[in-house]
């Protein structure tokens, strides 16, 4: 595990830290070899069932017997992209799919995938999740050999070496690829004729394989699958190219086996609920936290409740352990969309009022747990802890179902930089004073790690550590130059 050395320097700034962790993608893939659903409409769902994992962009790209790749992306949310109208992609054969949130950088259109390229020796289009720790030096040397690239995403930099290589064919064409880039990746590239799904070597990101009747999926998360009505066959390995063309499914190891380290925030955050990954089901890893959480910190109190909705299953988890019984704190509003967007710190401050409403009646001279699932600037956790004080709260107990965010993630998640990360500044003593709660405490990373015992991967911590699976020294990120986004 490779430790960042020098953490204050971790990330140029390129536009304003968040209060929130924001995974960057989600992708699916579709190759249809019956009268199963329509692909461009199995992708429209599937999508949509992915929309927690990105909601800057979504796209579709579909290809027809051997017909050249048509696609269609814009800015906005599935529903808001495609507004019930799949814009002539029905009828195809084949299709991805691709919801995105930018780590950095700017949000464009120009930068919304599917990623569709033509080349010498056929067309294709790629759809990523992740992020390439070595992504600027690859572009450097592919510009030095004449490369021209119409955007920022190191997504154009795995499709320009694909289609270096592609003269002895695209599947030696991606091992080739997977030979020099590094990083995070969970990519479903289509071609002409074939669906094609690829898992980097150490598992960071999910990818994982589904099917209905004869036809094959391919998912960031098997709630997609569920959408559908499609089966869940199993994850694909790390390091695993699928191939699915008019013959089948084939399957290839194309990386020396390494120690895997799936990001651990998939379980803690990224992934809905009603997912199973790598061996994990994501809702009972949650409830797992949580009673860990309470047998770890205990506290006399009324109410256990958590912040909506991704520490709701933490805070089941914590009631039915300490025997607190749990109550909503929190009235959602659900229509309000991408607030955590809103550049400006009055906007996002203000957004916490406008998606949340306490519930007086539930705290009104109560004694509240109220769980988390992190805290990343502090800010929002201040906030809330101020709505439960004014709404009659005796006492506020926050309790975290994850350790302290400490250092940057370079793999494909929005974490603010290390001067912005409260955890990386305060001590927890300092953290509690600084939000105003009453006491706080956090999970520990041995916690953290049972609540997800069973795993068929092991876990990236770095976020907690600043122990990498990959060494992230060189893994600078510059606006003027070159700016790593999805």
């Amino acid at each position: 595990m490779k430790r960042c050395k020098n953490s204050s320097l971790c990330y140029e700034r390129i536009k304003p830290a968040f209060d929130s962790m924001n995974e960057e993608c989600g992708v699916f893939g579709v190759f249809k070899a019956d009268d199963c659903m329509d692909p461009a409409e199995a992708t429209y769902f599937g999508l949509y069932a992915l929309q927690h994992r990105g909601q800057e962009s979504a796209g579709i790209a579909v290809t027809k017997a051997g017909q050249p790749i048509s696609h269609y992306k814009n800015m906005g949310l599935v529903n808001e992209v495609f507004r019930g109208d799949l814009h002539g992609l029905n009828g195809a054969d084949i299709a991805i799919g691709h919801v995105r949130y930018s780590t950095c950088g700017k949000s464009s259109i120009l930068n919304a995938q599917p990623l569709v390229i033509g080349f010498r020796d056929g067309s294709l289009a790629l759809a990523h999740n992740g992020n390439l720790v070595n992504a600027a030096n690859l572009r450097s040397e592919l510009e030095k050999d004449g490369a021209i690239f119409q955007t920022t995403m190191d997504t154009e930099i795995i499709a320009s070496i694909i289609a270096r290589n592609s003269s002895n064919g695209i599947i030696n064409a991606i091992e080739k690829t997977m030979e020099k880039i590094r990083g995070s990746y969970a990519l479903v590239i289509m071609t002409e004729d074939k669906l094609i799904g690829v898992r980097d070597p150490l598992g960071i990101r999910p990818l994982c394989l589904g099917k209905m009747d004869n036809s094959y999926m391919i998912a960031s998360e098997s709630c997609a699958f569920d959408s559908i009505d499609a089966e869940f066959i199993r994850d694909i390995h790390p390091g695993e190219m699928v191939v699915i063309d008019k013959t089948g499914l084939h399957s290839k190891m194309m990386a020396a086996r390494l120690d895997s380290a799936l990001c651990i925030f998939e379980y803690v955050y990224f992934a809905r609920p009603d997912s199973d990954i790598d061996g994990i089901n994501v809702y009972q890893a949650r409830e797992n936290a949580g009673a860990l959480l309470a047998a770890a910190y205990p506290v006399e109190a009324d109410v256990v409740a958590g912040v909506p909705d991704s520490a709701t299953t933490a805070a089941l988890g914590y009631a039915k352990q300490s025997g607190i019984p749990y109550k909503d704190v929190f009235a959602k509003n659900r229509y309000v969309g991408r607030t955590f967007i809103q550049p400006e710190q009055f906007l996002r401050e203000r957004s916490v009022k406008i998606k949340l409403n306490v519930l007086k009646k539930n705290v009104r001279g109560k004694r509240v747990v109220l769980i988390d699932d992190s805290i990343v600037r502090g800010t929002t956790s201040k906030k809330i802890v101020q709505m439960l004080r004014l709404a009659g709260a005796k006492e506020v107990h926050m309790r975290i179902s994850s350790p302290p965010i400490k250092f940057p993630c370079y793999f494909g998640i929005d974490t603010s930089y290390c001067d912005q990360l409260i955890g990386a500044q305060h001590d927890v003593r300092e953290i509690r004073k600084i939000i105003g709660a009453d006491s706080l405490y956090y999970l520990s990373i041995e916690d953290l790690l049972k609540s997800v015992e069973g795993s068929s991967l092991n876990l990236c911590v770095g976020c907690f550590n600043g122990n990498y699976p990959i060494d992230v020294e060189d893994c600078k990120f510059r606006e003027d130059k070159f700016a790593l986004e999805k």
